[in-house]
């Protein structure tokens, strides 16, 4: 097929790479602007898609927004079959929608109607969810409303953010290029009207550790924001990320830690720090930063 991509972060490069593998032509990479990045934070750093699509020789447009009539117009002139869309970033106007003979298909990492919007994986560990997946969605107005095809699921259990974005981006390859292979294999099914709910996007201000919540829960807020922005909390003024942890048996005070290990009081039960990461500093064993730099039972955190 004669494909448009629309994608930015490293969620989409599977899928791009899997696309052009599969024989069919990607005629244009549609990804987000270069941003400011780099050490100093001040060069234009392309986004993963935008960096792996010249890689493979694809010609790659960063609009600002698809609202006007001029980039409408170039979009329409591609003369696609397709547009294939993962993790894009911009909302897609009525006439981008209808442009490709086949419209728009979106890889979405939740099992929809379940988590639509901007944070699925996230609000998926978050919310205690067995399970979670990828879906191939013919895309329509609405947000993430439009009609499956087919759908990919997996475990959650354990699982933080970047282990199910990597998991999610292999399944969503797959499953594109099988739909993409034989699309009249695969009628559009509605969604259900039941069972609906959004992931709004993460506020770093969610990343903030919970100790009055319940042990699971906060290991939950661990897993949901590993890699980022990375659950945390302060002591003596420095912000610690943990980067992994256990629940445990363990009662006390909310946020005060239980022995010189790093267990940490919980609303209920209370859990163990087993990686950590102090700011300017790369992520460690909590052993090897308690050997440097004790943190004693009865300590408060917040």
């Amino acid at each position: 097929m004669r494909i448009i991509y629309m994608g930015t972060p490293e969620f989409a490069v599977p899928a791009l790479e899997a696309l052009v593998a599969a024989g069919h032509e990607v005629v244009s990479a549609y990804t987000q602007p270069p941003r400011p990045g780099g050490r100093r934070g001040r060069e234009l750093t392309p986004s993963p898609v935008h960096k792996r699509a010249e890689e493979l020789g694809i010609e790659v447009r960063h609009p600002v927004s698809l609202k006007g009539a001029e980039e409408q117009a170039e979009f329409a002139a591609l003369n696609a079959d397709v547009a294939v869309v993962a993790a894009y970033g911009l909302i897609l106007p009525r006439a981008v929608l209808d442009a490709p003979r086949h419209g728009c298909l979106n890889l979405h990492g939740s099992i929809l109607p379940r988590w639509r919007g901007a944070a699925p994986i996230q609000r998926a560990i978050l919310a205690g969810d067995a399970e979670t997946g990828v879906g191939i969605m013919q895309m329509e107005a609405g947000l993430d409303t439009g009609p499956v095809l087919l759908e990919g699921r997996t475990s959650i259990e354990g699982k933080t953010t970047g282990d199910l974005t990597r998991e999610l981006a292999t399944m969503g390859a797959r499953l594109i290029v099988e739909v993409l292979g034989n699309l009249a294999a695969y009628p559009p099914r509605t969604q259900p009207d039941e069972g609906v709910t959004y992931a709004h996007k993460i506020d770093k201000a969610e990343a903030r550790l919970d100790f009055a919540a319940g042990a699971a829960q906060v290991e939950r807020q661990i897993r949901a924001f590993m890699p980022a922005p990375g659950a945390w909390f302060a002591l003596e003024g420095e912000r610690y990320k943990v980067l992994a942890a256990q629940v445990v048996e363990g009662k006390g005070e909310a946020g005060v830690t239980l022995d010189d290990a790093l267990t940490i009081a919980c609303g209920q039960d209370a859990i163990r720090v087993i990686t950590i990461q102090r700011a300017g500093k790369p992520a460690m064993p909590v052993a090897d930063l308690l050997r440097g730099h004790p943190i004693p039972a009865g300590t408060i955190l917040v």
